[in-house]
């Protein structure tokens, strides 16, 4: 579907480079600065490593419901208000971790963390959409996770030094700066980007409405599938491995960071090389080819484990199945976001919820499964990456005669 203005193809300056990614990290940060401090909120509460899991679970649940909220809700109301009213609940929220009386009471204070954290997240992928063209949308999700990559390299060296010096609680005090940090910038810094035709259309029909219509175009759902499936990984990877690094592996919390820095380079490094190829073939293209090389990967990874690869090994093989991600992630949501660019909030929505979802339930999928080795982990990345492939090729590819 056109009719919406078409974007500018440029390179966005590097205050807005580090803003839009900033707000992309949102998630990313929630998640990665609190991993070190896993064990220590379990036995602070007397419960066990399950139970404290349950907060993780909340969080991918709470991501899910808000950007289904905040996705429309963008595209009538504007970009920036949007994000600054998700900025202030997340403060809220991550006061209320930090004080929480009771393992019960975290786990609520989580999910509407979430709530707040994810309006950035949602609303930044439309503010792309509304800037720039189909190719420079894909090129410019691969530059954010330059941004976002700090999470995942320093995040939890920093929260593990917290939790030494301090103790658990103090993450969620950081987490609360860093959300009043964000909400300051967007304040200050963010242009409102929602074109005129963008706010009438959306004021003409129902959340409802404008869902059911998303839902019903065939590449739309093929992309939120191919995205979800491939965030799966990393929510599946996320969720398991640090009692499998930790505990099972007899690895440090140290060893750890330092494992989930190394991982995380390589996802980053794979989003640069997809500009570099963006150059030169089509978002689609790349998509296609890297779904199916996933796959093949997340299939090898799976015979080594059932062989019993020292973790090293294992270790390499996960780094390669994840970085997969740096190939697929953009080029999804570019492709998502170009087929009906009216409602690129909403279909921004679809996209962030139907990856929590799918995440929430392979990381639940593989957290039921495990019993201290890689094979669940394994089995639950080859199956996702299957889907993804499968949802490609039978979705969203573009058919011969459509625009």
């Amino acid at each position: 579907m056109s009719g919406a203005s078409s974007p500018l193809s440029r390179q966005p300056s590097f205050g807005e480079f580090l803003l839009l990614g900033s707000l992309t990290a949102f998630g990313a940060m929630s998640i990665d600065l609190y991993l070190p401090a896993l064990p220590d909120i379990a036995r602070d509460y007397a419960v066990t490593p399950a139970a404290v899991q349950i907060t993780l679970t909340a969080f991918f649940i709470g991501m899910a419901i808000g950007q289904l909220i905040y996705g429309p809700l963008s595209d009538r109301i504007g970009r920036r208000p949007t994000i600054m009213f998700g900025c202030g609940l997340y403060v809220a929220a991550s006061v209320a971790c930090a004080f929480a009386p009771t393992i019960e009471f975290m786990v609520a204070a989580r999910f509407v963390q979430a709530l707040g954290c994810c309006a950035g997240m949602v609303v930044v992928r439309a503010v792309v959409r509304d800037r720039y063209d189909h190719r420079d949308s894909a090129r410019i999700f691969s530059l954010l996770m330059l941004v976002l990559a700090v999470a995942p390299l320093f995040a939890p060296a920093f929260g593990s030094w917290l939790v030494m010096v301090l103790d658990w609680r103090a993450v969620f005090v950081a987490l609360a700066v860093f959300g009043l940090i964000m909400l300051v910038a967007v304040w200050f810094r963010l242009e409102e980007s929602r074109s005129a035709e963008t706010e009438r259309s959306a004021r003409g029909e129902s959340v409802f409405a404008s869902y059911s219509d998303v839902m019903r175009q065939r590449r739309i759902v093929g992309y939120t599938l191919v995205s979800g499936t491939n965030g799966a990984t990393l929510f599946a990877y996320i969720s398991t491995t640090p009692d499998l690094i930790i505990e099972s592996w007899g690895y440090s919390v140290w060893e750890f960071s330092f494992i989930f820095a190394l991982i995380s380079i390589g996802i980053v490094g794979s989003a640069q090389v997809n500009r570099w190829l963006l150059l030169h073939r089509t978002p689609d293209w790349v998509l296609g080819v890297s779904t199916v090389a996933a796959a093949v990967v997340a299939l090898i990874v799976l015979f080594v484990v059932m062989l019993g690869a020292p973790p090293v090994v294992v270790l390499f093989g996960l780094a390669a199945v994840l970085s997969s991600f740096g190939f697929i992630n953009a080029n999804a949501l570019a492709g998502a976001l170009s087929v009906d660019p009216l409602r690129a909030g909403t279909t921004s929505g679809l996209l962030g919820a139907g990856t929590f979802v799918i995440g929430a339930v392979a990381s639940v999928l593989a957290a039921a499964m495990h019993d201290g080795t890689a094979k669940p982990l394994a089995l639950t990345l080859l199956l996702a990456q299957v889907l993804g492939a499968a949802a490609y090729f039978g979705l969203a590819r573009r058919r011969a005669g459509e625009a």
